[in-house]
């Protein structure tokens, strides 16, 4: 394997890989012919840009910090390292950081394992899939956590809390706080970035999800997203008020998505495709603050390499509308729960079957009917992993 090989000189080697804490191009030493390989162990404190032409290895959990502007170039291949617990690596964006990772569709932003033999040049060819591990391996690493200052609702045992920290940072770990007061909040830009094989346990059952959005405002654009065999949540959103576009969330050990915290913002043009949990987990408000988000315009494949729990799981308190989502592959024993919930909507919701009564969980909503009529675009969706493999369909 290429990444043993990697290992491999770099143990016999008597120099250093450098961190990559500096705005100007590193260079690092090639420890086989053509490649160029920088370990980051240590927090991001000043602008730094990450170049495609190198991969970026997370030694621990990165923190890009208050101030500092992480920019990374698109084609970039970044491999989190094996550990669990408190020795999880993960990419961290502090409240009052940004992001910058504007990838395209030829030339997509990955962050997978060191077990993915995926290369720069791999990417460069335009070959975006894994040489090496299959879409259903998870909890290699952990993840892509992003924090910022917007209102969430949350609350402890002396009442409403305007901040909380994030799940799966240690709470000793100032970068890992979230929530705040401006709902129009600029954490950076992501864009055509896939998410792999991450998530794994941090301690008593408790993963990393694919991509954590806590406390994100409108200021931040989160556009054409995948996330392949997560071993937890694919996406999932506390609180804030940033709108996701164009979302794949495939082969994940729990929920497709999941919102918690009354996330105020939309998820538009989505395929989610055979979570091991629910298709939709969406939670209610934790705190005395209360708003509502909208999901539309998607595509759910409810079987495949996992069977999926709940079509849609809500709380009696949850706040959400349903709009426009097509689902399928749908088996006996999967449901729409809790109905009642007066607070939730539903819309042109179909079912592939002959009859919805079978797969909801009480009076059947007068939006949800039986039919073939996809809602979502899955043209965009072209980039993806998932797509050269064929599961979107």
């Amino acid at each position: 394997m290429k990444t043993q090989n990697i290992f491999l000189t770099l143990s016999l080697s008597l120099f250093a890989l450098p961190s990559c804490d500096t705005t100007e191009p590193v260079d690092p030493i090639d420890p086989i012919p053509g490649a160029k390989l920088v370990v980051v162990n240590s927090n991001i404190t000043s602008n730094t840009t990450w170049y495609s032409d190198t991969t970026y290895q997370l030694g621990a959990r990165v923190s890009v910090e208050s101030g500092a502007t992480l920019t990374i170039q698109p084609g970039t291949v970044i491999k989190g390292e094996a550990g669990a617990g408190a020795n999880a690596t993960a990419l961290v964006v502090a409240r009052g950081a940004k992001l910058m990772a504007q990838g395209t569709a030829s030339a997509p932003i990955i962050f997978t394992s060191v077990a993915d033999e995926l290369s720069p040049d791999d990417v460069a060819s335009g070959n975006f899939a894994s040489p090496n591990l299959e879409p259903t391996i998870n909890g290699l690493w952990g993840g892509v956590i992003i924090l910022g200052n917007a209102k969430i609702s949350a609350s402890n045992s002396a009442g409403d809390v305007a901040e909380v920290q994030i799940e799966g940072i240690p709470t000793s770990d100032p970068n890992g706080l979230y929530g705040g007061t401006d709902d129009t909040d600029n954490s950076g830009t992501l864009q055509y970035i896939s998410i792999r094989h991450g998530g794994t346990n941090i301690g008593a059952g408790n993963e990393i999800n694919g991509l954590t959005v806590g406390g994100v405002g409108t200021g931040t654009v989160i556009e054409n997203i995948e996330v392949v065999a997560n071993q937890d949540d694919g996406l999932e959103c506390f609180g804030g008020t940033v709108d996701l576009t164009n979302v794949v969330s495939w082969n994940v050990g729990d929920d497709g998505f999941d919102t918690d915290q009354s996330w105020a913002g939309t998820l538009d043009n989505f395929v989610i495709i055979s979570p091991d949990g629910h298709c939709f987990e969406l939670d209610g408000p934790e705190g005395n603050y209360e708003a509502g988000h909208t999901i539309k315009n998607g595509h759910v494949i409810a079987n495949g390499d996992n069977n999926s729990g709940d079509l849609i799981n809500v709380d009696e308190n949850s706040r959400v509308a349903l709009q426009d989502i097509y689902f399928m592959d749908i088996e006996s024993g999967q449901q729409i729960n809790r109905v009642t919930a007066p607070a939730v909507t539903f819309t042109g919701i179909v079912f592939d079957v002959d009859t919805v009564d079978n797969y909801v969980n009480g009076t059947v909503p007068a939006g949800v009917t039986a039919g073939q009529t996809p809602k979502a675009n899955i043209s965009v969706f072209s980039w993806t992993w998932a797509s050269s493999y064929g599961v979107i369909k």
